[in-house]
């Protein structure tokens, strides 16, 4: 009578693990836990297809960790590990490869030779693994000398100094999941996060960096699994990629098809209303903000953006005396993609999916639903012989001389505010 599956160190499952969890109880209530959640999950929680709740209440008395990125220095190392042995503690020596473990044990011998250390790695056979690990937790030892094993499920509130050889070579969760190995108890506790000073680190390295050094307060995991996935994406939902940027159909709309498939499930709908269609025109005119008149391509797709949501004629009008006082006066370009913008929300509200214009006219093609009373239309087009057609497969055609563009421009909106208010009339 299974009712509850909890899964703890979320962050150590694949998609596959926990989907096979799941299928033991089709209707199982499931609580993950995790201080640094993979960029899948938290996409999930975010979109809302899981609630997401956050404990950032420390224990009482915790103190944050100190923590230090720094060039491997075998003077800085030494001091950290003698100055902790002094005080009473002990130290995790973490290095990111087993191969590593070698030259690391010939560097604690050389240089802290006063201190005992013991190794610890993925590799070694269980009984072996448990007891080092039993023996370091009874204070046999003063390193542990390990790999990323030590990584989460460890207690042991006597250690509380952390050195991470190449730390550059360790993902931002893994960093601070090892941090959490330290400062589990009321003493201070520090991280070293050295790096190699004579290889240069990658542009995502030194970034990681950078942002676990800026979050050593307490309760960070949410920040720093918040920076995981805008550094990572929220790979695949629908799939097993739990990492990775939705570059197919672009971040913001795939977030909107995601808002629109979630609201419709919890309403209980099997279909999506479609909203937000967007009108296909072509006017034969040159539409955009030229890179002369905003050089900065940010500002520009911000702009493009903006008047892309702008519903009514007295927002667009706003938006031009806006960029008119920020840029200067609009180019001809800018005009005429203002003046598309306009006839895109017309023809939205006309119901027409594709308007084509040239000098001589133009076809309107309304969407799949037409027009809502075609004898409506008949005769609206009758009473405008000289300048509407309708032809056989339903399309209607605007006749005109439209030479020039913003003639062109200016002529379809009056044709598309005619259509539009005999849509709004037969709509009432």
């Amino acid at each position: 009578d299974l009712g509850l599956l909890v899964i703890d160190e979320e962050q150590h499952f694949g998609v596959k693990h926990k989907e096979r969890l799941k299928e033991i109880r089709a209707d199982v209530h499931v609580l993950t836990l995790s201080a640094t959640p993979i960029p899948r999950t938290l996409q999930l929680a975010l979109a809302g297809i899981r609630e997401l709740s956050i404990i950032a209440t420390p224990p009482i008395d915790r103190m944050a960790v100190r923590t230090y990125v720094t060039p491997f220095d075998p003077t800085t190392v030494r001091e950290a590990l003698m100055r902790e042995r002094f005080r009473g503690g002990q130290s995790f020596y973490v290095v990111p490869r087993i191969t590593d473990l070698a030259d690391a044990e010939k560097y604690l011998s050389t240089v802290t030779p006063e201190l005992k250390f013991v190794s610890a790695h993925g590799q070694m056979a269980a009984s072996a693994l448990d007891e080092v690990m039993t023996a370091f937790y009874d204070g046999q030892y003063d390193v542990l000398l390990s790999t990323t094993i030590v990584e989460s499920g460890l207690d042991i509130p006597r250690a509380n100094t952390l050195i991470i050889h190449r730390a550059d070579m360790f993902g931002l969760a893994q960093l601070y999941q090892l941090r959490g190995r330290v400062g589990r108890s009321k003493v201070r506790a520090y991280a070293y996060l050295t790096t190699d000073s004579e290889k240069p680190m990658t542009a995502g390295a030194e970034k990681r960096l950078k942002i676990l050094a800026s979050l050593d307060n307490l309760g960070a995991g949410f920040t720093l699994a918040s920076h995981d996935l805008d550094m990572r994406g929220g790979g695949n939902l629908l799939g097993e990629e739990q990492t990775g940027h939705i570059k197919e159909v672009g971040v913001e709309l795939y977030q909107s098809m995601l808002e629109d498939a979630v609201t419709a499930l919890k309403e209980g709908r099997e279909e999506v209303e479609e909203r937000h269609w967007s009108p296909q025109i072509n006017v034969g005119a040159s539409v955009l903000i030229p890179e002369a008149y905003v050089p900065d391509l940010t500002v520009r797709l911000s702009l493009y953006r903006r008047l892309a949501d702008l519903a009514a004629d007295t927002e667009r009008e706003a938006f031009a005396a806006e960029m008119i006082d920020r840029f200067g006066p609009l180019p001809t370009e800018a005009e005429q993609l203002i003046a598309v913008a306009g006839l895109k929300a017309l023809c939205r509200e006309a119901n027409i999916a594709k308007l084509d214009a040239g000098p001589k006219g133009a076809v309107l093609t309304f969407r799949e639903s037409g027009f809502p009373d075609p004898a409506g239309l008949v005769r609206f087009v009758q009473s405008r012989p000289l300048e509407l057609k309708l032809r056989p497969d339903g399309k209607l055609v605007v006749q005109g001389d439209w030479p020039d563009a913003s003639l062109r421009l200016r002529a379809l909106r009056a044709a598309l505010e005619s259509v539009a208010r005999v849509m709004r009339k037969q709509a009432a």
